[in-house]
């Protein structure tokens, strides 16, 4: 196990790595690889423990009962998931969670987290702090994904999302985690009618593209 890895992720920051390993064993933590393609979680699954992505990245995918994907988010190296129904472990999952590529999972008993450690861990109350950070980064990610779909076009939707990856990358030239069909699912649109829009956007002096690298022109503002 990489702990200096841990302590640099968004659950265990602040934590020295020499403590990380007694907590694993507290948390009960087990690691798990996947495939690309392969489910982690399944829609109506109860859950006792949470995932911390170790390697790879992971969709949070819903599907309707006619077969359209919506990917909600993307989790990559050092981010958790499913943490709010191992919070609440009689709330079956509204949505799947599927390895985006080959990754590397670690299971974190939420329940041993949120009670008192019997083994008065020093650092309990750090976790604690963290894992509420996490949880409000994602009402924000939610928040944004909300924001980005709200156009009614999907050049407004582009725009929108392109635009503030710029921000928040700090950079005109940036790269997105979605191919081009993950992007279509996550702006709820239809892939072909994205990529013939991302080419009228470069026909139009807006951005240049290759594959999931951007950069934005001047012509955006």
């Amino acid at each position: 196990m990489d702990f200096l890895f841990l302590s640099r992720s968004s659950l265990f920051q602040g934590i020295p790595e020499e403590d990380i390993q007694g907590m694993l064993t507290c948390l009960g933590a087990v690691s798990k690889d996947y495939s690309k393609g392969e489910t982690v979680l399944r829609v109506g699954d109860r859950i006792q423990a949470m995932g911390l992505v170790l390697e790879g990245s992971v969709n949070i995918e819903n599907d309707d009962a006619w077969g359209n994907k919506t990917i909600l988010d993307n989790i990559g190296p050092g981010q958790v998931f499913a943490e709010t129904y191992a919070c609440l472990p009689d709330a079956p999952l509204m949505v799947n969670a599927v390895a985006a590529e080959k990754t590397e999972i670690l299971f974190l008993r939420t329940a041993r987290l949120l009670e008192t450690c019997s083994s008065t861990c020093p650092h309990h109350g750090q976790l604690i702090q963290n894992l509420l950070a996490v949880t409000a980064r994602k009402n924000l990610n939610l928040s944004r994904r909300i924001f980005y779909t709200s156009a009614k076009t999907i050049r407004g939707r582009l725009l929108s999302y392109l635009s503030d990856q710029a921000v928040r990358q700090g950079d005109r030239r940036f790269s997105i985690p979605f191919d081009r069909q993950q992007l279509a699912d996550y702006l709820g649109v239809d892939r072909s009618a994205l990529s013939n829009e991302l080419s009228k956007m470069q026909r139009d002096g807006l951005i240049r593209v290759e594959k999931n690298h951007f950069l934005l022109l001047k012509g955006m503002g």
